[in-house]
């Protein structure tokens, strides 16, 4: 397979250190000196007992959960000194930072947008904090700064959370989210000058924005927060308004949504041709309600599609007065089909592509369907016509994964990103008329892929079902159990965790370490029937095929279980919290970040009422109650167990999985643990569900990776090199 991004000469290239010595170093043959971990700080109980059918469940770190108040800030000082303070004399940790800046320093490129006049693309230089939108017109010229998140806060911390442009390119919206969060606010531009319209939108959260010409726009949105804190208000009663630019939001329109489903998320988009509105409505993060408006009559009326939320259902385009939409109705893997408005009812759907044995996704582009398969956790693109005849099979540049998101009706190419563990993001032009790719644009960067492999084997878990994983290490690696290795998963929501390229890795692979990502049941690698075997009364089946996943690495003498970390985030932060607390001599280290931990409460947060169709609720019945709390990280945490090493992370604005989680399960943790493994909880600010800015990525992984060496007792060749 040929590479299409290019290398250094071999005499331009830094020479990090002796092949002979990386091995023998990360072999765990010189430990790092010790580091004094400080007294964990007093924390203080309540007497705070919830029941659940008659059992009792006691809740002594409950005022943990206000986030406002002055007791849980100074119990966030006092863990963060105790956190840092190990950190900090943690000896080679300032040499892996000081090495993911120089891997993380090259230019980044996303693939152009064209809207109106313009290709639009984000571009980051190496280290901006955020990356930058730039713009260069169709007819050619040089690029220029476009729009600036970087100017947004002067720590860099307010993020660019969105941006839809009217269909001819003249306005724009654009959605800005302070530390990351996930409440955010629409601001509104004119392109040509740049000039903002009085028309800010306040108060948005996982907002949807729609444009109708360049006169308006649709846009979903929770009005006015209830409660004090932004961190746990719940996202309730979501409506979807339209906003005619120049009226203040007080004239806004309600177009859907009422207070009788509090539950529901909203979104909407318009078709390419702006003919219908499509609403789309869930409760949770799988198994939509499908509404359409057609806007070409005056009159027209919100017709219902699907009316209930029982499988997937996406409208992908429309020709004419039919409607193009992906579904699972009958089809775990998904089929596309041709709806009449006029005639609903799934019996009169007609197939246009059929399922097929691998999960597709279907978008649209210069007059063709394009179908994405998933195959075995890769990427494989077909080309149809618009009726659904197959044409040409995508030649893709090798095996890994394409980001293909299909273009307009008129163009003659789409755009698309390809890479893999051993693959930068590289962009891609495909010719719809010849079938061609040809490069874009390529990253340059300190990365020589024939000293690496990667491969893909499959497993057996507990109850024989066949797992796939992903295993990324340097060529020659010596099988002796001693590798220090980092084992992720997810495993959950429908999500799908596809080979992708990460500079930060690249840091933990050339020190010696070995890389491997499970491909767990609860995810949508095998589609909705892999999405169910990991839900509700079956989630612990997704620990299983992880722990699995850990005792594969171990029999094949990858590793052991002294130099096994284990990591994941948000669910798969839940992934990482029970496993240790299921297993807890399995893994040396374990790394759960932002994770849902306290599975009897989780629904009463922020987005939590969401996630219940694939965790279910402590209400919903005894069973479901007993079922939860029999793996719930923090219902499961013993006095006396010798834990594994472990940081837990979160950040102090994270309104997605509220820090309570972690604050609740670091601080019981820290009670009941024995042993002389560290039990830390590192609190970021100024972060949301995840690093707000690149600094703090790089800071938080270097953490990350000092802490699972260090405990591992391995000196990484890095620490030689800067000693």
């Amino acid at each position: 397979m040929s590479m299409y991004f290019r290398f250094p000469k071999r005499n331009d290239m830094k020479i990090i250190f002796p092949i002979a010595l990386l091995a023998l170093l990360a072999a765990g043959c010189q430990k790092p000196a010790p580091v004094k971990l400080s007294q964990y700080p007093t924390t203080a109980k309540v007497d705070t007992v919830d029941t659940y059918f008659g059992v009792p469940v006691a809740d002594p770190y409950r005022w943990l959960e206000n986030d406002t108040s002055k007791e849980t800030a100074d119990w966030v000082t006092r863990q963060n000194e105790v956190t840092f303070g190990y950190l900090k004399n943690i000896p080679f940790r300032e040499a892996i930072k000081a090495r993911l800046n120089e891997v993380n320093n090259y230019v980044k490129l996303s693939a152009p947008m064209r809207h109106g006049d313009y290709f639009y693309f984000f571009k980051n230089d190496g280290l901006q904090n955020q990356s930058v939108c730039y713009r260069k017109k169709i007819t050619g010229g040089d690029p220029e700064a476009f729009l600036d998140p970087n100017t947004f806060a002067a720590d860099g911390t307010t993020r660019l959370a969105g941006m839809s442009f009217s269909k001819d390119g003249s306005r724009l919206a654009y959605l800005i989210a302070p530390s990351g969060s996930d409440w955010t606010h629409a601001i509104i531009i004119g392109t040509s000058d740049k000039m903002q319209l009085q028309d800010t939108i306040r108060n948005l959260k996982f907002a949807s924005i729609a444009w109708k010409g360049n006169e308006g726009f649709y846009y979903t949105s929770y009005g006015h927060l209830k409660g004090t804190s932004r961190i746990t208000a719940k996202a309730e009663n979501q409506k979807l308004y339209y906003h005619k630019i120049g009226e203040s939001r007080d004239q806004d329109q309600l177009i859907f949504g009422d207070d009788k489903n509090p539950k529901r998320y909203l979104w909407s988009y318009l078709t390419e041709d702006e003919r219908f509105l499509v609403i789309g409505a869930t409760n949770g993060t799988s198994g939509q309600e499908v509404y359409v408006r057609d806007l070409n009559d005056p009159k027209g009326k919100i017709v219902t599609l699907v009316g209930n939320q029982e499988n997937d259902h996406s409208i992908i385009a429309n020709q004419g007065s039919l409607l193009l939409m992906q579904t699972n109705l009958n089809a775990p893997n998904n089929r596309l089909v041709l709806i009449d408005p006029a005639r609903p009812l799934p019996e009169n759907w007609k197939d246009v592509i059929a399922e097929e044995k691998n999960v597709a996704s279907f978008s649209t582009g210069g007059g063709k369907i394009f179908a994405d398969y998933t195959v075995d956790v890769k990427s494989l693109i077909k080309q149809f016509d618009a009726t659904g005849k197959f044409e040409r099979e995508v030649e893709l540049p090798g095996i890994g994964t394409a980001v293909w998101g299909g273009s307009r009706e008129t163009e003659k190419e789409i755009y698309y990103t390809f890479t893999s563990f051993l693959y930068p993001t590289t962009i891609f032009s495909y010719s719809i008329e010849s079938g061609k790719s040809a490069l874009y644009a390529e990253p340059t960067l300190d990365f020589n892929p024939d000293e690496y492999e990667m491969k893909q084997v499959f497993y057996t878990s507990k109850d024989s079902t066949r797992v796939p994983m992903f295993i990324v290490h340097k060529k020659g690696l010596v099988m002796n159990g001693k590798n220090a290795t980092l084992l992720y998963g997810y495993g959950g929501f429908n999500s799908v965790m596809l080979p992708s390229f990460s500079a930060s890795r690249l840091v933990w692979l050339e020190n010696g370490g070995v890389y491997a990502m499970a491909n767990l049941r609860g995810g949508g690698e095998y589609g909705e029937e892999w999405h169910k075997a990991g839900i509700k009364m079956k989630k612990q089946n997704v620990f299983d095929d992880f722990i699995a996943a850990a005792e594969y690495l171990i029999a094949e003498k990858y590793t052991s279980s002294d130099y096994l970390a284990i990591q994941g985030g948000s669910n798969g932060g839940l992934l990482v919290g029970a496993c240790m607390t299921q297993r807890p001599e399995l893994f040396k280290v374990a790394l759960p970040a932002v994770g849902v931990m306290d599975m009897l409460r989780y629904h009463r947060f922020s987005a939590g009422p969401g996630w219940a169709p694939d965790y279910g609720t402590a209400d919903d019945s005894k069973e479901m109650f007993e079922y939860l709390k029999g793996y719930s990280p923090l219902h499961n945490i013993k006095p006396g167990v010798s834990y594994p090493a472990t940081l837990v992370t979160t950040s102090d604005h994270d309104d997605r999985v509220v820090p309570a989680h972690s604050y609740k399960f670091a601080a019981t943790l820290q009670e009941n643990h024995k042993g002389n493994h560290p039990v830390l909880i590192r609190i970021e600010t100024n972060s949301a569900h995840g690093a707000s800015n690149l600094t703090k990525n790089i800071e938080g992984t270097a953490d990350a990776f000092a802490f699972a060496w260090y405990n591992m007792g391995v000196l990484p060749p890095i620490a030689k090199e800067k000693m």
